[in-house]
């Protein structure tokens, strides 16, 4: 099946299913240690699913299970299925992940700092291989959402800020052409004002062009304000889940985070 196929049996398949879900998940690494346990959610169609809970929840691990990344630490899925758009994703390659629209923003970035802003931003349309024309279309899009970018586009990506990196970071996302995007920790390290400023954009990406993100994040309000649904993690497990608002107002966040019952 082509790319092109590809896509078009993803768009199909999100009218009538969860675009992504997870049923009983188990990853463990180094052959021995579990890192999480019957992980099952779903994300639908233009939506944004937070994943909450304390540094060392599973959260990092279910995201890197997802797209594929779980076995450049060592890890593997060792139980339960991944369905993206209908297909099992369980076993596919990061590559193969990107080409069918699933692209994942580590935690920290990780911009390529002796390139510019743009090279950055170009590395993320590498496996689509686009015209130059399709290329430049592509481009103005990321700065359409970002103009901040564009003024420092031709600066080094290793001399910008903290939350210019993460910009560039999901901008470069958004040249793969994406149908679902996994945020690791996107706000941390940052001031609250460009957090604010961050998830406000990936707002406008889910409203605007239908998107959906699967985002990773410590900081429960922010992510609660932008959020339509949320899980929130304890030791590998799924505690608690539902609607945003309900988690908010829930005591399920200081379970999580201060180890309250």
């Amino acid at each position: 099946m082509s790319q092109a196929q590809q896509r078009d049996s993803i768009q199909a398949a999100q009218a009538s299913e969860p675009l992504l879900q997870l049923d009983d998940i188990e990853v463990i690494y180094e052959k021995v240690i579990f890192a999480i346990k019957h992980i099952s959610l779903q994300v639908g169609p233009q939506s944004i699913v937070a994943l909450l809970g304390a540094n060392g929840a599973g959260k990092s691990t279910i995201l890197k299970a997802i797209s594929g990344l779980a076995p450049a630490q060592r890890g593997e899925v060792v139980q339960g299925r991944i369905t993206y758009a209908g297909q099992d994703i369980t076993r596919a390659t990061p590559g193969q992940l990107v080409a069918q629209g699933l692209v994942q923003v580590l935690e920290g970035r990780h911009c390529f700092g002796h390139l510019t802003v743009e090279e950055n931003l170009l590395t993320g349309a590498f496996i689509r291989r686009p015209s130059s024309k399709a290329l430049a279309h592509s481009l103005e899009k990321v700065y359409v959402f970002f103009p901040r970018l564009k003024l420092l586009r031709k600066n080094f990506a290793g001399y910008t800020s903290g939350g210019e990196q993460q910009m560039v970071a999901i901008g470069r996302a958004l040249m793969a052409d994406p149908q679902l995007i996994l945020l690791d920790e996107p706000s941390m390290g940052l001031a609250p004002q460009i957090v604010e400023e961050i998830f406000e954009i990936v707002h406008q990406l889910q409203q605007t062009q239908g998107l959906s993100f699967l985002l990773a994040e410590q900081n429960a309000t922010v992510a609660l304000r932008y959020a339509n649904f949320a899980y929130v993690l304890e030791s590998g497990h799924i505690t608690h889940h539902g609607d945003a608002r309900t988690i908010a107002s829930s005591h399920a966040l200081s379970d999580a985070y201060l180890g309250g019952r």
